[in-house]
């Protein structure tokens, strides 16, 4: 026995101009009939939450699926998978297509080549299936566009939630996050972690989807945007702040990276009230202090109401 709630959607093509599109939602548990063999020419996300059953791929090999667990059907690709007949599995599905899979591949968020993936917990993934099962229904005006703003959340969702990966953030991406703006080398950051540059590389594409250098850049350029936009300090010793001791070198790569030189950005964002905290002598005339960006300033309370009072 099983039951099973589906449902399939058709975006238009200025929906898929917006990356990604769902086609189609599901919610499905027991004993599920057999899946395949089959090739679709679309992705599928399969997140199998309880029970456990079978992946077959197109060359044959079985792969054991235990839940929590995700499932990868990429276009193209034969797959054949069930439950276990005994037992069933709880399973929710979204197809989905869009010229931002080709992205979301390269930078390892989907992966064809790894199409059983164990997680450490489906709660998120589920969480999100249920709210595009629930934006699905018909007469929604904001149908398209509301699942498929959830497709780009599920992908990040599913990402996080690997058993591979630590909920607390890779480490070696947390330390080359921390040592960002100090004047390194790849090798040398390689060297504070033990690593050849070859191995750092492997491990930053695989947790980042890109190189160290540009995860380092992202970061530094990053941090030079909010001294440029909140402080007053010259361009030279922002540059400094943020690792680089050539100001013209920093001037180019700016410019390079962002589509303006420093001093144009600084134009179109700089705020009227410089960086810091009004009446301490920090402002951002004073040395440039502002808010670092891992803990921003806690919200205001807001002001208590006053009861109102009639007047005779």
């Amino acid at each position: 026995m099983y039951d099973t709630w589906m449902r399939y959607l058709t975006p238009g093509q200025a929906h898929h101009r917006l990356g990604l599109v769902c086609l189609g939602v599901g919610l499905q548990h027991g004993c599920l009939p057999t899946v395949g063999p089959r090739t679709l020419d679309h992705h599928v996300a399969v997140v199998i939450s309880a029970g456990g059953g079978w992946f077959r791929t197109a060359d044959g090999r079985r792969t054991t699926v235990n839940a929590p667990a995700l499932l990868w059907l990429t276009p193209g690709v034969t797959h054949h998978y069930g439950p276990d007949p005994r037992t069933g599995w709880d399973e929710s599905f979204v197809d989905f297509a869009g010229p931002a899979t080709a992205t979301y591949t390269e930078l390892g968020y989907i992966e064809p080549d790894r199409p059983v993936v164990p997680l450490s917990d489906a709660a998120g993934a589920r969480a999100v299936v249920a709210r595009i099962a629930g934006a699905a229904r018909r007469g929604n005006p904001l149908l398209e566009v509301e699942t498929g703003a959830a497709v780009h959340e599920l992908l990040v969702v599913l990402r996080r939630s690997r058993a591979d990966t630590d909920a607390e953030g890779d480490p070696v991406l947390n330390a080359l996050a921390r040592d960002a703006c100090r004047p390194m080398s790849v090798a040398e950051h390689a060297a504070r972690h033990g690593m050849t540059p070859a191995a750092l590389r492997t491990v930053v594409r695989r947790a980042a989807g890109r190189s160290p250098k540009d995860y380092l850049l992202s970061i530094r350029l990053g941090r030079a945007k909010e001294l440029l936009a909140a402080t007053e300090l010259p361009v030279a010793a922002g540059a400094r702040r943020v690792g680089y001791d050539d100001p013209a070198y920093f001037s180019r790569l700016f410019a390079r990276r962002v589509g303006m030189p420093p001093v144009r950005f600084r134009a179109q964002q700089a705020r009227a009230v410089p960086g810091g905290v009004a009446g301490t002598g920090t402002g951002g005339a004073a040395g440039g202090d502002v808010p670092h960006p891992e803990h921003p300033p806690p919200p205001r309370s807001a002001p208590s109401k006053l009861p109102h009072h009639d007047h005779e």
